[in-house]
């Protein structure tokens, strides 16, 4: 699903990617664990296309990322691509279900089928009766489901997640990792995660360690 071949990335004169390479299979969850500043964050921006590497191959589905406009980028991204980030960033004005449904807007999918769909995640997040809520009166484990189901509203076929338990309580984040396994047989999703958290991160499927720039696997 995901293949990521001799990729480079530098910031001036700092080189954080040395040459990774990686494949993801459909349906796979992968933990890439690593200390702070070792490039998981920037390998998972230019897999999701929110980056660009400096030089090496991305393909998704076997789609070359690197071969796009940043205008067909964008729309990938958006229908392909599920995030989840540390801090949920929900719209405060917006009830959890409007959040959940932004994504499928931006995709034009109509407002009755958006909801239609946003309903459905809701339920099966267990969260049923907080759709009309503001993210102001969820718990910090609800507004990170709510984020999560935004994620899926346009069913993509790649969730890549970010440090998405880094701002929970610990049940909250056993709660949410073994939610992306649930996620994962119900749509067979594929799902890659960065996280510091080592217990998580051995919960996946395989798990890969970046250090010095390098997977050391």
């Amino acid at each position: 699903m995901i293949l990521a071949r001799d990729i480079h990335k530098s910031f001036g004169s700092l080189k954080v990617l040395k040459g990774i390479s990686l494949e993801v299979g459909k349906g796979e969850i992968i933990s890439i664990v690593g200390a702070s500043g070792a490039g998981k964050s920037t390998l998972l921006h230019i897999l999701g296309t929110l980056d660009k590497a400096d030089s090496g191959v991305v393909e998704m589905g076997g789609i070359s990322i690197q071969a796009m406009s940043e205008k067909k980028r964008s729309e990938f991204r958006n229908r392909q691509i599920g995030f989840v980030f540390q801090f949920h960033h929900l719209l405060p004005e917006f009830s959890a279900l409007e959040n959940i449904c932004i994504p499928a807007f931006i995709a034009r999918l109509s407002k009755r089928e958006a909801k239609k769909r946003a309903r459905e995640l809701l339920s099966f997040m267990k969260l049923e009766e907080r759709a009309d809520h503001k993210p102001s009166e969820l718990s910090g484990g609800e507004q990170q489901r709510v984020a999560v189901a935004r994620a899926l509203i346009n069913n993509p076929g790649v969730i890549l997640a970010d440090e998405p338990s880094g701002n929970l309580d610990s049940a909250s984040a056993v709660e949410l990792h073994t939610l992306f396994f649930s996620l994962r047989d119900h749509f067979n999703q594929t799902y890659v995660i960065v996280t510091h958290n080592e217990e998580l991160a051995n919960m996946a499927d395989r798990k890969l360690t970046i250090r010095d720039g390098i997977i050391d696997n």
